[in-house]
């Protein structure tokens, strides 16, 4: 497998990487920043992990 870009809501937040037999996950948002260098074992992971991630993630006022 090579890089692949995954995307959240339609927007791109990170990437994975092969890395030690699973992907490594690489922000590129903000948000999903508490994720980065995790590594998971599919695309799918990625996406749960980010789901519950923003579920479960303070709102802040603008």
């Amino acid at each position: 497998m090579q890089k692949q870009v995954v995307e959240y809501q339609g927007v791109p937040v990170g990437i994975v990487i092969p890395d030690q037999n699973r992907l490594r996950f690489i922000a590129v948002k903000y948000h999903v920043i508490g994720l980065d260098n995790q590594h998971f074992h599919s695309v799918q992971d990625v996406q749960r992990a980010i789901r519950a991630h923003l579920n479960h993630a303070p709102r802040f006022a603008a």
